[in-house]
């Protein structure tokens, strides 16, 4: 079955990364070993092949690498980002100049069993809190130069992005709330710089924080490393005031008693620093 992730990353955002992990790896002189044991003119046929169960993410970084080092190359998809697949399932067909393709081969799996890795973790996870309301975010710690394609990979899997960047969103931490004066101070700051239209979010650690950031106008509280007792009391609090988003080394042993509690969101740094990646392979077929 086709899935379609939106919103999709335009080619244009991702080409510049392909060609930085192509650079790193090609160094100065290139893919000796190819040059070295294969003729020039060989062709070749390989599969990409998942390995292990799980979630597909990094399909169009795979067939940039391959494009990038040769345009000639076929590259013939076989399933699309955000599908469940089993073991052994051929993801898809590449055909050219044999040199080439294995040039391009660790660059395109090191995109996909990483991105794949995220989609599937986020997969088990958004599917063991089903049961409940809350919905499944990352956070913004990524691999530096990867953030937009490990959130696409997180969408892959189900999951919802947090904000983007320091940029598209504010969230007020305790470090802004220690500078400012205090929660009262730093809230009353940021909806003057903010006007109407951008939601406040401000990082929470006690209830008497909590209470201090409703009555302040907040939109959005961040529970930060508060026990499900309290988290408990926490969303009783801010029925009908705020929404609340839960975040703090939750894990996958964790999350369900997060959820239990009621919170809208769960904030999960794991899903990008920390899952494993899934076994992806290419395959040549004499």
């Amino acid at each position: 079955m086709s899935v379609r992730i939106e919103p999709a990353i335009d080619e244009v955002l991702l080409k510049p990364l392909v060609e930085t992990a192509l650079v790193e790896d090609l160094g100065r002189r290139g893919d000796v070993t190819s040059q070295a044991t294969i003729p020039a003119d060989r062709q070749a046929q390989l599969q990409i092949r998942a390995r292990q169960d799980g979630v597909i993410c990094g399909m169009d970084l795979a067939r940039l690498s391959f494009a990038i080092i040769d345009k000639q190359i076929e590259f013939i998809a076989q399933i699309s980002d955000g599908e469940y697949v089993t073991a052994n399932t051929v993801l898809a067909t590449v055909r050219g100049n044999a040199r080439h393709l294995l040039t391009a081969e660790r660059t395109a799996l090191n995109f996909m069993t990483h991105l794949s890795g995220i989609a599937t973790a986020t997969r088990e996870i958004v599917d063991s809190v089903a049961d409940f309301s809350a919905q499944v975010t990352c956070t913004r710690k990524t691999i530096p130069g990867l953030r937009i394609v490990q959130k696409y990979a997180v969408r892959c899997g189900g999951g919802r992005n947090h904000r983007l960047g320091l940029d598209d969103a504010i969230l007020i931490k305790d470090n802004h709330i220690a500078i400012a004066g205090d929660i009262e101070a730093a809230i009353k700051q940021a909806k003057d710089f903010a006007g109407h239209l951008i939601p406040i979010e401000v990082e929470v650690d006690t209830l008497e924080q909590l209470k201090q950031a409703l009555d302040a106008g907040a939109n959005l509280v961040l529970l930060d490393n508060m026990s499900p007792e309290t988290l408990t009391q926490a969303v009783a609090m801010c029925k009908g005031r705020a929404k609340t988003e839960a975040s703090g080394g939750i894990t996958p042993q964790t999350v369900q008693t997060v959820a239990e509690t009621g919170v809208d969101f769960i904030a999960m740094g794991y899903l990008t620093h920390s899952t494993t990646a899934l076994d992806i392979g290419l395959d040549f077929n004499a």
